[in-house]
């Protein structure tokens, strides 16, 4: 260490390597190749809003409950750092709430157009009972004849 000026240089050993440190032993290298995984930094998403929307807005047949089910473990394995695992169920999550989703909008659908066509044929049977009591209660003596 030298001092002058109020700097301070110090001087290091650059010599590479330093074969006094290291004790001297033959390793054979594996000549297999090297494997580099590149993970992609999208995090899954875990749906975890739209799962408690199915399970509170018309929750047929439970989807939205195993929806939410596996959002929530979606999320904790995200949390924990299994992206993987974290896919998966945030995949089966989706595939639930989607589940969820078109049977929710489908049955009031079919619902209203039974409905519908209900009452389109209630209105013909009574419009046909009308005419038909009409006929025999109101009919004339050449109609009796």
């Amino acid at each position: 260490m030298v001092f002058g000026l109020g700097w301070t240089i110090l001087t290091m050993d650059t010599s590479y390597p330093r074969e006094d440190n290291f004790p001297m032993t033959s390793r054979k290298q594996d000549p297999s190749p090297t494997v580099i995984t590149i993970r992609s930094s999208v995090v899954p998403r875990d749906h975890l809003i739209w799962s408690i929307f199915n399970i509170i807005y018309m929750n047929c047949c439970c989807l939205g409950l195993v929806a939410l089910a596996y959002s929530v473990k979606a999320r904790d394995q995200k949390v924990a750092g299994d992206v993987e695992a974290a896919r998966r169920f945030s995949s089966k999550a989706k595939c639930y709430n989607i589940l969820a989703t078109v049977w929710s909008l489908l049955l009031p659908l079919l619902l209203l157009a039974l409905v519908i066509t209900g009452v389109i044929h209630l209105s013909k049977l009574a419009q046909e009972s009308m005419n038909f009591f009409n006929h025999r209660l109101f009919a004339t003596d050449e109609d009796r004849k």
